[in-house]
């Protein structure tokens, strides 16, 4: 736990009192969402411009059925919030980004993917929790945050060694699955009222496999990607 650290940048800025407990990590999730005032327009980002290309490292969702069922009934629910709803195959949890695409060769990425020591150690299987919102976005929290914080350090330890650093530290490392991203300003007050009522559908789980570097891109109202290396995770159950 002392990986992760309070980070205003960050949502929710402090961490759970527990990386294990889904009930906790949820009820923290929703504490901090109703802090928010407004949401704001997820798109509205310095720096992210139609030609911006970047690698990150990603969990991606293609085969996750139960959870690709439940995104597709929570975003029906939500349709008449018009937020941009995210596609079954965009679903997605962000890792850590790596850098610019025109700064790294495929060579780096490579030497990248050797420098990752994987064991059974790094499995992990989720629970996509009750669904909640941020301050730009309507998310499932995840659960369990530990063996998640596991796999991100030692991808930030192979990036070091790789010399490829990712660009933010763990210790604002939030794990989360996006449905829909707010386009507008919209008060938070009207989004609580609409999610409050999906918070309680059952978790869905969701096991981890694949770790993928992705080249990610930004199209009208969507991020896309290419998938450029995989790396494959020992099976296992984690509860």
């Amino acid at each position: 736990m002392q990986q992760l650290q309070y980070v205003q940048a960050s949502f929710p800025p402090a961490p759970p009192p527990s990386l294990a407990d889904p009930s906790v990590i949820a009820a923290h999730e929703w504490a901090a969402f109703g802090e928010v005032s407004e949401m704001v327009n997820h798109w509205d980002r310095p720096g992210w411009t139609a030609s911006t290309r970047a690698y990150y490292w990603m969990i991606t969702f293609p085969g996750a059925s139960a959870l690709i069922q439940r995104a597709r009934q929570c975003q029906q629910a939500l349709r008449s919030l018009a937020f941009d709803d995210i596609a079954e195959d965009g679903l997605h949890l962000t890792l850590g980004r790596i850098g610019s695409s025109t700064e790294i060769s495929l060579d780096q990425l490579d030497l990248l993917i050797a420098s990752v020591q994987v064991d059974a150690s790094s499995s992990v299987s989720l629970q996509a929790v009750p669904m909640t919102a941020s301050r730009g976005a309507i998310r499932f929290s995840v659960a369990p945050w530990a063996p998640l914080i596991d796999l991100r350090i030692m991808l930030a330890e192979a990036g070091e060694n790789a010399g490829l650093p990712l660009r933010k530290p763990t210790s604002g490392f939030r794990p989360h699955i996006g449905i829909s991203y707010c386009n507008r300003a919209t008060p938070a007050a009207t989004v609580r009222d609409m999610v409050r009522p999906l918070r309680g559908l059952d978790a869905v789980e969701a096991e981890v496999k694949q770790v993928h570097i992705v080249e990610l891109r930004r199209e009208p109202s969507a991020y896309r990607w290419d998938v450029i290396r995989t790396l494959e995770l020992p099976t296992a159950t984690l509860h």
